[in-house]
This record gives C-alpha cells, sequence and structure tokens, in this order.
C-alpha cells in the first residue's frame, strides 16, 4: 500500500506542477536504511518458506525492521510528513509486535483475494501475516480495510497504512512543491535586477 502512495503522491505533485528536483534537496539521517531494510524485508518475506532458520526467525527480524525504522523517522522528524509517518509505522508496529511479530489480516475483509490466499492465510502465515482469531490483540489495528475495484490492486490495509500513507503524500509533496516555489522565487529576484 505505501508503493500506490507514492505513486499517487508523484503523480499529483506532477499534476500540481511540482518537479523530482525536488527529492534532490531531500536531506535525510541514515538514508542508506530505508532501502537497506527494504531489501532486508524482501529477503525474509521470499527465504522463509525456503530455510527453516529464516522461518523461525522472521517474526523476530520483521520486529528488529520496525524498530530500525522508526529510529530512522524519528532521526528525520524534522522534514514535512515524517511525523505521520512514524505514527503509522508504529500504530503497524504494536499490533504486530503484541501479536507474535505478525500482521494480523482480517478473514472477511480478504475473502476477495481468492482462495488460495486465504487458505495460506487461515493454514498459518503468509509472509509477515497472520489470521485474526480471538486470541488476536488489537485487532482493530491490523490490515482490515478491504481495496478492491475500481482500486487498480486489490489488498487489504491497515489504519497505520492509511496514516504512513498521509505523511509520505505530505512529505512529497512538500519536496516537489518545494522546488517548484524555490525556482519561481529565483526567477521574481532575477527578473527584479
Amino acid at each position: 500500500m505505501v508503493y500506490d502512495g507514492i505513486i499517487l503522491s508523484l503523480l499529483i505533485g506532477f499534476f500540481r506542477g511540482g518537479s523530482l528536483k525536488g527529492l534532490a534537496y531531500m536531506k535525510l539521517k541514515g538514508g542508506w536504511l530505508f532501502p537497506l531494510l527494504l531489501v532486508i524485508e524482501i529477503c525474509v518475506f521470499l527465504l522463509q518458506n525456503k530455510w527453516s532458520i529464516i522461518a523461525s526467525l522472521s517474526n523476530y527480524l520483521f520486529i528488529a525492521i520496525y524498530i530500525v525504522g522508526l529510529a530512522f523517522l524519528w532521526l528525520n522528524r524534522h522534514n514535512q510528513g515524517f511525523i505521520v509517518i512514524f505514527i503509522g509505522v508504529l500504530l503497524n508496529f504494536i499490533v504486530m509486535a503484541l501479536n507474535g511479530g505478525r500482521m494480523p489480516v482480517s478473514v472477511e475483509a480478504s475473502q476477495f483475494l481468492g482462495p488460495e490466499y486465504m487458505e495460506v492465510l487461515k493454514a498459518g502465515t503468509y509472509g509477515k501475516h497472520i489470521a485474526i482469531n480471538d486470541s488476536t490483540l488489537l485487532p482493530f489495528l491490523g490490515d482490515i480495510i478491504p481495496l478492491s475495484a475500481p482500486y487498480p490492486k486489490e489488498q487489504v490495509i491497515s489504519i497505520g497504512d492509511v496514516v504512513m500513507n498521509v505523511g509520505a503524500f505530505i512529505f512529497i509533496q512538500h519536496l516537489m512543491m518545494n522546488y517548484k516555489n524555490e525556482k519561481s522565487s529565483l526567477q521574481t529576484v532575477n527578473e527584479g535586477r
């Protein structure tokens, strides 16, 4: 869902006349951490069904990824939208930490995803997901919001995902439009000479 929000933010930024050149002015402390965490999460997801050691440690690895991610966001909280992103990630972290390092998913909200997904989800874990049941803590923070047609990608998301996307939207719009505004200010100053 976060990737969808980023793409939508970029498209709206272009529509508003913004520029990707604003991304060049982005200053992030520990900026290398985000791509590294993403690669680690993808590797854990791909390897947990192939290597038993990864499978047995995957929930702890997902929690560690979230902790480092939260630290990265907090270090960069001065950036527009990062506090909002932090809150969204924190909501997801809380529900995952309380439920054994897995994101609880509503079986009812997931019905449209197909029988294969439902079978895997009910059988145990799917990636970093697990079905919501009677022992799930704070299930309302899990993946309970279904997105289906006309939305282009069918999925189930959490409240934390929505909050993260709002923060990412604020951040990307600020970068794209800030460059446009700085460029306009420079042109006005130069024309006044």
